[in-house]
C-alpha cells in the first residue's frame, strides 16, 4: 500500500515542505523550502510542476499498523489530533538525517574527482611545456 502526506511547516527562518511517502520498502521523505508562507494555489502549483523532480531519501523500516475498528470517539480524538500542528516525526528526521548524509559523500567524491582531474589537467600541460622547450635542441 502506497500513501503519501505532505505537512508544511514553519521551520525559523522558512517555511518548507515535508513530503512523506510510504510503500513497501518504508518511509521516504524529502524536504523542500519555500522561503514565504506558501498560499495553498501555490503549494498545488508546486506538486503539480515538481512532483517528479523530488528526490526523495532511502526508505526506513516502519512498522505496519493494522487498522482496527475503532470507537467513534477514538477516531474523532484522532482527527482532531492530527488537525494540530505538530513537528516533523522521529521516522522523517532519521530519514532527512540519511539522506542529508548520502548528499554530503556523494558531494565529497564529486569535489574530490574534481581537484584530482584538475591537478592532472595542470601537470599535462607543464608536462607538455617541458617537452616544446627541448625541441629546439
Amino acid at each position: 500500500m502506497n500513501s503519501g502526506a505532505l505537512t508544511v511547516l514553519f521551520e525559523d527562518p522558512f517555511w518548507i515542505g515535508l513530503f512523506e511517502v510510504t510503500d513497501e520498502e518504508g518511509l521516504h521523505v524529502c524536504k523542500v523550502t519555500f522561503g514565504a508562507e506558501p498560499t495553498g494555489q501555490e503549494i498545488i502549483e508546486f506538486v503539480e510542476k515538481n512532483w517528479h523532480k523530488l528526490k526523495y531519501s532511502e526508505g526506513i523500516e516502519t512498522t505496519s499498523t493494522l487498522e482496527i475498528k475503532k470507537s467513534p470517539k477514538r477516531q474523532l480524538r484522532e482527527a482532531r489530533k492530527q488537525m494540530v500542528p505538530q513537528g516533523i516525526g522521529t521516522k522523517s528526521q532519521q530519514a532527512l538525517k540519511m539522506q542529508q548524509e548520502r548528499n554530503k559523500v556523494e558531494r565529497k567524491q564529486l569535489s574530490k574527482a574534481e581537484r584530482e582531474a584538475e591537478r592532472q589537467r595542470k601537470f599535462d600541460l607543464r608536462q607538455t611545456k617541458k617537452k616544446e622547450k627541448h625541441k629546439g635542441h
